[in-house]
Formats: C-alpha cells, sequence, structure tokens
C-alpha cells in the first residue's frame, strides 16, 4: 500500500512539473470524429533546453471528446520523434551522458510521455528516446532520433 501511496504521490509531482514542459503545437490532423471534439494526432515541436539549435518534433494521439477537452481522457501510448538541427548548435552547459529532457502528461496523473536524451560520444551525436509510462507500467513502445554534430563540435559531456 505505502507503495503505490508513493508512486501516486510520483506521479502527481510530475504532472506538476509537466505543465513547465514547453512545446508548441506546429499542427494536428483529426482522426476520429466526435461532436464533443474530435480525436486527432498532433505535432508538437520541444526546443532542447541545453543544447540550442536542436528541436524535437514529437507526433501523439490526442483523445477528443467530452473526456478530452476536460483533460480527463487517456491518450494513447503511442509517439513518434524526430529531432532536428534547426540553428547554430550551442550548449548552455556540459550535457549529462544520458538525461530526461521533456515530459508531456497523458492523462490527468498516471501516464506521461518521455524525451530523453542520450551523448554517443563514439559518434559525436545525441540521440533522442521517447517512450510512456504509468504509474504502475510502463510501455515498450518507443520511438528514437539523432542529431549528429556538426564537425568541430564537441559535446561537453558531465
Amino acid at each position: 500500500m505505502k507503495l503505490i501511496s508513493s508512486r501516486i504521490a510520483l506521479a502527481v509531482a510530475t504532472a506538476l512539473l509537466l505543465s513547465s514542459a514547453h512545446s508548441e503545437e506546429v499542427g494536428s490532423v483529426n482522426t476520429n470524429f466526435h461532436i464533443t471534439g474530435s480525436d486527432r494526432v498532433v505535432v508538437e515541436a520541444y526546443d532542447d533546453p541545453v543544447v540550442q539549435g536542436v528541436t524535437c518534433y514529437v507526433s501523439r494521439a490526442r483523445t477528443g471528446g467530452v473526456k478530452g477537452t476536460l483533460g480527463l481522457a487517456e491518450d494513447p501510448t503511442e509517439a513518434s520523434i524526430a529531432c532536428r538541427q534547426v540553428g547554430a548548435i550551442h550548449f548552455t552547459g556540459p550535457v549529462k551522458q544520458q538525461a530526461d529532457v521533456f515530459s508531456v502528461s497523458m492523462s490527468l496523473i498516471f501516464k506521461s510521455l518521455h524525451v530523453v536524451r542520450v551523448v554517443d560520444a563514439k559518434r559525436n551525436a545525441l540521440v533522442y528516446l521517447t517512450y510512456s509510462d504509468r504509474v504502475v507500467s510502463g510501455s515498450a513502445k518507443n520511438s528514437v532520433s539523432a542529431v549528429p554534430m556538426p564537425t568541430g563540435t564537441t559535446i561537453p559531456v558531465k
């Protein structure tokens, strides 16, 4: 019981932090019409807060209807990611070998979508992985993208 309570507390804390994850919706398509609001696939852009010049585009399903409009629906687990260099690469500080970069709520408090940055020092690239988790169990559904560093750019790893 204590494990469940601590997991719920962790989920609530994560949900509060998720509101700070800044994304910009760049487009969407409707997939299933409901009078109260259609289900859709959205594409959101996330700028890496530590690596200026890198943006990750995440596409994911959003549930419509009354529950979706009120934020009570649980969105499907599937997501896809594509990260690209969109400007000059500049590191705002050292980069951890592996770090969570973004999290987005996929239900009221129990499910989140994560983007993790991993440094591939051998290939001088940043690898971005997206996956989802729940309070009790996660999903193996994932997507990966990589951004090679321009010639002469070295990743400052912590």
